[in-house]
């Protein structure tokens, strides 16, 4: 599958992965140009039945991809695997290790048989003590200490999203690209890559880790820490909204003082520096907040980015869905589910030559591409088989 014009084009992915990391990754690649082959069993992958907040996993991270059923109970179809592995430039697996030793596709089978394969396996844990363990998202989340920091030590709480298997999807893509780049050079042998879920999450609290490597300080978690500005909070509003307000610069205090009638904290000679007003945070943000709650959020909006202040209203997913800067142009692509059914997903967050990508990808069917990749690769066998004999 070429012709996309998509950096990716011509790169074949071949895809053995569940859940989320995994998928993700090949989901990223997809939406790059590649043709990706998802391999699952002949139930299918397990996502593909989850309801509740998974209902959305599968045609989620698997659009854009092609589904082969493939059983390695049976020699032929794994030996239709190693075909298709010999066609590939990329493999993705997230099984746990030895698993894949099992059905013949061990790193030593992969690389006697497929030298030129650039291998990406999805894993709990990178090689040490822990590597033998399986790990979920909110595993990690708990280990690393990043809900202690979302929450608090004796209330620990995961972040609301799978961020760190989708960090992790990510994380495998840079890896593959950089590998794809490394052949471009001529290098016809592949790479081992092995990216660890615990590891992404300990990349997302190294901030933490290392304001106490450098302060001998415990960080505070996000809910008890010490502010590091003046004004940096929610606040009620007018009609029972809320609102995040954070006021970061000399001349947002300035200006919001002023656009919001508390002249006598700009004019306070008490309160000339950052560190001066973060003190008298007390006397400060009562009255900030009764002169917020005065004002509705479509009004303080409107005032606040005249201003360039940050702010947000508080909002939930739903809410995005009727956002005008998500609904701009290129902001929602419409994708076709499995059964049929349009739904809209947040484009990939990046522009291309000014352009948005992932409109128009399908979910597929289970094993709705199977007999075509057969006769695909039935194709590049007895092309083979005629060269050599021309040879």
């Amino acid at each position: 599958m070429t012709g996309t014009g998509l950096p990716l084009d011509g790169v074949r992915v071949v895809e053995m992965t569940h859940m989320v990391m995994g998928p993700t990754c090949g989901m990223i690649l997809a939406q790059l140009g590649a043709e990706v082959i998802k391999v699952e069993p002949p139930a299918g992958d397990k996502t593909r039945s989850l309801g509740g907040m998974g209902t959305s996993f599968f045609p989620l991270f698997n659009r854009g991809k092609r589904s082969v059923v493939l059983d390695f109970e049976k020699p032929a179809d794994r030996e239709t695997m190693h075909r298709l592995l010999a066609s590939a430039d990329v493999f993705l697996e997230n099984f746990r290790d030895g698993q894949l030793e099992k059905q013949g596709l061990g790193t030593d089978e992969l690389r006697q048989k497929h030298p030129h394969l650039i291998v990406a396996g999805h894993k709990g844990f990178l090689s040490g003590p822990y590597e033998h363990r399986p790990a979920l998202d909110e595993v990690v989340q708990m280990m690393s200490g990043l809900a202690a920091m979302t929450g608090t030590r004796d209330k620990p709480q995961r972040v609301g999203s799978s961020a760190n298997d989708i960090m992790g999807g990510m994380f495998g893509a840079i890896a593959i690209l950089a590998a794809l780049y490394q052949k471009r050079g001529g290098r016809t042998d592949g790479a081992d890559i092995r990216i660890g879920l615990f590891e992404n999450c300990l990349f997302l609290v190294a901030q933490h880790m290392v304001e106490y490597e450098m302060t001998g300080n415990k960080p505070r978690s996000m809910p008890e820490r010490e502010h590091a500005w003046p004004i940096y909070d929610i606040f009620d509003t007018a009609g029972g909204g809320r609102i995040f307000i954070g006021v970061v610069t000399e001349g947002h205090w300035q200006s919001f003082c002023r656009e919001f009638g508390l002249q006598e904290f700009a004019e306070d000679p008490t309160l000339r520096t950052t560190t001066d007003r973060i003190l008298a945070r007390a006397r400060i943000i009562p009255r900030v907040a009764d002169e917020i709650k005065r004002r509705n959020v479509a009004e303080l909006s409107e005032k606040l980015d005249t201003l360039n202040i940050c702010f947000s209203p508080i909002n939930r997913p739903e809410d995005l869905l009727s956002d005008p800067h998500v609904l701009r142009p290129g902001g929602l692509v419409n994708n076709v589910n499995a059964d049929g059914k349009a739904f809209r997903v947040p484009a990939l967050p990046i522009e291309w030559n000014g352009g948005h990508i992932g409109e128009g990808l399908k979910v597929p069917v289970l094993g709705a591409d199977t007999p075509a990749v057969r006769a695909e690769l039935e194709g590049v066998t007895s092309t083979a088989k005629t060269d050599r004999r021309r040879a």
